[in-house]
């Protein structure tokens, strides 16, 4: 009899693997590369990090993985006045 979905003991290879969390030297460890703050806060502290000499460097408009304009609307009905 085959043991029901759930019971029983996992084969390790089926497992998810970890995540590998990889720390940058380059960065600043006080400024949260993910801020939880949304779209404007995540800007500013890039902004921070290009001002203290990261290398870093905006993206483009329509450049990939660059906030877009509906991105901007959506984070405009939430933004702290």
């Amino acid at each position: 009899m085959r043991a029901s979905r759930g019971m029983g003991a996992i084969n390790p290879a089926k497992q998810p693997k970890p995540k590998r969390v990889v720390k940058r030297k380059d960065r600043p460890q006080d400024v949260d590369m993910y801020a939880e703050g949304g779209l404007y806060e995540n800007i500013n502290a890039k902004q921070k990090r290009i001002a203290a000499g990261s290398g870093e460097k905006m993206r483009k408009p329509g450049a990939p993985g660059a906030p877009t304009a509906a991105a901007f609307k959506a984070s405009a009905k939430t933004a702290k006045r």
